[in-house]
């Protein structure tokens, strides 16, 4: 009996030192899939502190504190504003030491990383004023778009479309000054929190509001113009392209939607040359790879529904009668 007993943990401890050999051999056998014998990773943790961080500087009583009066409001922005800039300086000089590190090790600057981390948050910061008139702009769309909005208190505190938006901005702007890997990580945050999936490359102008946000896609080299309306799964993407089509990286892949349009629930447009035109409209579950003129509306043709009547004097749980089986338009 005690045999038996003290056998099983040294077969335990067998199976698990081989369990680990193994593991060990598939990472010296195949790079893809680790990252070992390398000294930077961005935090994701501290770039989600960073999104809260901003949330609160961008609607402050609504995120963070809430208790906040005019007397302590300037201690208040300033201590956001002066945490913000020293985890984005680390989180920045992390992520281009990363991405040097990752392609050519022998490149890997870490001074030149510290100061440009330095250099890239001073500017992103300088611009949280200008985003945050725009962020103000999507708020205003969201409230003048959906009737079922009580107040803008409650857009801010509770729509999902807002956040993704919101997120998307911040992202954007780093994109746009060259960080490398954190403006993605921000737009996958938003993604899992809100439903919305928006790249951080693509440009969006004023005014946007994503209505239910859930399922929404919006590719890297979309262009959106001024007060457009996207409702929930709409996709904006790209045409497949053959495996290993490397070529097409930076090149326009995505559609262009001009000022004004609007998309219904589970439309898709696809491709880089494909343009909605200012003021058209695009019904649900439309799809669609060529471009439309501006004003013009595209919808699907009216589906036919079959309502099927049980039979007189049986239960409605049972099969149907056919002759009482009704097609009509919708």
């Amino acid at each position: 009996m005690s045999k038996k007993c003290d056998a099983a943990p040294s077969e335990a401890s067998a199976d698990l030192h081989g369990i680990v050999d193994a593991l060990i051999a598939s990472y010296r056998a195949d790079a893809r899939g680790h990252h070992i014998n390398k000294r930077f990773t961005p935090s994701r943790q501290e770039i989600t502190e960073i999104i809260d961080l901003l949330l609160q500087i961008f609607y402050p009583g609504y995120h963070g504190r809430q208790d906040l009066s005019d007397e302590d409001l300037l201690y208040h922005v300033g201590t956001l504003v002066s945490t913000l800039r020293d985890k984005l300086e680390r989180q920045i000089e992390r992520c281009l030491c990363f991405q040097d590190e990752t392609v050519d090790a022998d490149r890997l600057d870490v001074p030149r990383c510290r100061q440009r981390g330095r250099d890239v948050a001073r500017v992103f910061i300088s611009r949280l004023p200008e985003v945050r008139r725009r962020l103000l702009l999507d708020v205003q769309a969201a409230y003048d778009g959906d009737p079922a909005a009580a107040s803008m208190d409650e857009i801010i505190l509770a729509y999902p479309g807002l956040l993704a938006v919101t997120v998307h901005r911040v992202a954007h702007e780093l994109y746009l000054l060259g960080v490398p890997l954190m403006p993605r990580i921000m737009s996958e945050w938003a993604h899992t929190r809100t439903g919305a999936d928006i790249h951080p490359g693509a440009n969006i102008g004023d005014s946007l509001f994503i209505d239910h946000a859930t399922g929404v896609v919006i590719g890297e080299t979309t262009d959106i113009g001024e007060h457009v309306k996207l409702y929930q799964g709409v996709t904006l993407g790209a045409l497949s392209l053959p495996q290993h089509s490397r070529g097409a990286r930076g090149l326009k892949r995505h559609p262009t939607v001009e000022d004004s349009v609007t998309i219904y629930a589970n439309a898709t447009v696809l491709g880089g040359k494909t343009v909605l035109g200012q003021g058209s409209v695009v019904g649900g579950s439309v799809f669609l790879t060529k471009s439309v003129a501006g004003g013009q509306r595209v919808a699907l043709e009216a589906p036919r529904l079959r309502v099927a009547s049980p039979p007189h004097g049986t239960p409605a749980v049972g099969g149907s009668d056919p002759d009482s089986i009704l097609d009509f338009d919708i």
